[in-house]
């Protein structure tokens, strides 16, 4: 069992049941009833706990009543004719002590239960979804972005606080308080007590209002607009170094503003239309609006000799009782819905699928790369790769050239696993890769892409994710051989700098390290997502010299945006439009006059000699 599952245990229940897909019997349809099908599911693990703390909370609610009671009888004692009779008075005061210490502790082991609950609930929520990213595929949650994941399992999350720790104490209150006051109110009399009743009746149908269709929708548009703050925000944060090196500050910044201006026009129709109707109601509810209908009705009731003065007083203190918790009520339904939507959304990232493990798992024998009429699309309707054909053969690099949007990083990722083509089949040594375990296929299979994410740890933590268990000589190694060595040893503590609290590094030197990992994890096969876009031209060769010491056995499939980097590879592939359009070496394609000769041209005349690159010329002036 894992610590998820295990942190799931609990009240006698397993963990959530997967989420139907949308074309699977028993899927929700989309609205409040698949939210509020949602919550339950999240809940449904700690139903036992939930209802100790509602029995809790009912006993304490029936305990905080027993002060208002005993002073009614209190003051039917004091004002009643002859001498005053004491051993009610003190029954009624010993009643109102123990009532007041009864609901004190008992509210108070409902609360924290609840808090307790509240905790357990949202580290186990973490943990399902930590571990459903860890078996998913790369490639399903990667596009969703880092600010869109983070927002579930952070402030979505988080949502579901209110609604444990607190709701359910609340929405107890509302039902017990009520029910209890109205049947000792109606035992002393039943007029007033249909009297007293209006106001909370009123407020009922005033919050009614606020529970309409658009109004669950206004709030719904609301919690995926804080999302996209949230993606927005993460975004920039994470690609600012390249785009204030490019002048794109004002540009980056779009993308948040207009999702904060989205936010702030939903939060506004959220809130515009529901305040007439809160308003309205907070105003029948308020205790002077109250005790004015009770005075009015009971004073009429009193001067036509209806009601003995006395049984006017627990009116005018149980009314509201009757009151205060239709405006938690109200509240609450704000809260459930709140949670609902956020549910929603954790369930929508929890029912992503895992990568299927194979049942009978084989090894790879060799490094030797091939993709078999692969096709590829994120949805059926749009397909990014066409019967792709191409072999990668050990000891050998091969470049991938094309426009954006070709499709180079979507095959490339089919080689890691990211995805599983749409059809036909990626083989490594001979193996159909959805037949070798996925730790197996990770100890083959090297990806060093463009957008690198460093590990808030040192340095040397970051090099050596891949092997942690290796020496810190081999980090150093590694380092040294992507030019890095120097850069680390003037950091504040060298190795053992913090990166993101002692220091932070430069795009080019962050896609160093990450080319450092993957030469200390030493996989038989490379793939280089244009990896060097950081990187001046020396800093290029002097990488390119480290790979290529380890070229020897080893199969590499390089992304790249220079001509000149592709020239010097074993094999040129150019893709355009998903489909390969060209391949060969260097000289082949030069000779064939295509689209890479036309590229060439444009980049560097009518030349077809390999050019040197710009750390190499000087050695050859």
């Amino acid at each position: 069992m894992t610590v998820a599952e295990d942190a799931w245990d609990g009240a006698g229940s397993d963990r959530p049941p997967p989420r139907p897909g949308p074309d699977e019997p028993g899927a929700a349809p989309d609205g409040e009833d698949s939210g509020r099908r949602a919550l339950r599911e999240l809940l449904r693990p700690r139903r036992g706990s939930l209802a100790l703390v509602l029995m809790l909370q009912a006993a304490g609610a029936l305990a905080g009543l027993a002060p208002f009671i005993a002073v009614v009888e209190l003051g039917r004692a004091l004002l009643a004719p002859g001498p005053v009779d004491e051993h009610a008075v003190r029954t009624a005061v010993a009643v109102a002590v123990a009532g007041l210490l009864a609901r004190a502790l008992l509210t108070g082991l409902s609360g924290g239960l609840a808090h307790l609950l509240d905790s357990r609930l949202r580290f186990s929520l973490r943990m399902l979804l930590a571990e459903t990213l860890g078996r998913a595929p790369v490639g399903r949650y990667a596009r969703r972005g880092a600010g869109e994941i983070g927002s579930v399992v952070q402030t979505d999350v988080d949502q579901l606080h209110h609604l444990v720790a607190h709701t359910p104490g609340e929405f107890t209150s509302a039902v017990v308080v009520p029910v209890a006051s109205l049947a000792y109110l109606a035992a002393v009399d039943w007029r007033l007590t249909l009297i007293a009743l209006l106001p909370p009746l009123l407020g009922l149908a005033l919050y009614s209002r606020l529970m309409t269709p658009p109004r669950r929708q206004a709030e719904q548009e609301v919690g995926e607009a804080m999302g996209h703050i949230s993606a927005g925000a993460v975004e920039f944060v994470e690609g600012i170094a390249v785009v204030k090196t490019f002048g794109g500050g004002d540009r980056a910044h779009r993308r948040y503003r207009e999702a904060a201006d989205a936010f702030a026009d939903s939060f506004m129709k959220y809130v515009t239309g529901g305040a007439g109707p809160a308003a309205q109601a907070a105003a029948v509810l308020s205790p002077p609006f109250v005790l004015l209908v009770v005075l009015l009705g009971g004073g009429g009731l009193v001067t036509a000799r209806l009601l003995p003065p006395a049984d006017l007083l627990p009116f005018l203190l149980l009314s509201m009782a009757l009151t205060a918790p239709v405006a938690a009520l109200g509240h609450g339904m704000d809260t459930i819905n709140a949670a609902a939507n956020a549910a929603t959304r954790i369930r929508a990232l929890l029912s992503v699928p895992p990568l299927p493990e194979p049942a009978q798992p084989l090894t790879p024998q060799g490094s030797r790369v091939e993709l078999r009429d692969v096709s590829f699309s994120y949805e059926p309707a749009h397909p990014v790769l066409h019967h792709i054909d191409l072999i990668l053969e050990p000891g050998t690099v091969t470049a991938l050239v094309g426009p954006s949007g070709a499709g180079k990083s979507t095959l490339a990722h089919l080689l890691s696993r990211y995805f599983d083509p749409t059809s036909g089949t990626v083989l490594l040594g001979g193996v159909d890769l959805r037949r070798i375990p996925g730790r197996t296929l990770h100890a083959n299979v090297s990806v060093v892409s463009q957008d690198v994410r460093l590990l808030r740890a040192a340095v040397a933590e970051n090099i050596a994710v891949a092997a942690p268990t290796t020496d810190r000589a081999a980090v150093v190694d590694a380092a040294r051989a992507v030019g890095l060595h120097d850069r680390i040893q003037a950091l504040p503590h060298g190795y053992d700098t913090v990166i993101g609290e002692d220091t932070g590094l430069s795009g080019g030197e962050a896609q160093r390290l990450s080319i450092a990992r993957a030469l200390l994890a030493d996989a038989p096969v490379l793939v280089l997502d244009e990896a060097m876009a950081f990187a001046d031209a020396g800093t290029e060769a002097e990488v390119r010299r480290a790979l290529d010491a380890l070229a020897p056995g080893r199969t590499q499939l390089v992304i790249v945006h220079r001509l000149e980097t592709a020239a010097r590879a074993d094999r040129i592939v150019v893709m355009d439009g998903g489909r390969i359009v060209e391949s060969g070496t260097f000289e082949e394609l030069s000779e064939q006059d295509g689209r890479f000769a036309a590229l060439w041209r444009a980049r560097y005349g009518d030349t077809a000699a390999r050019p040197y690159s710009s750390a190499e010329e000087g050695t050859h002036r």
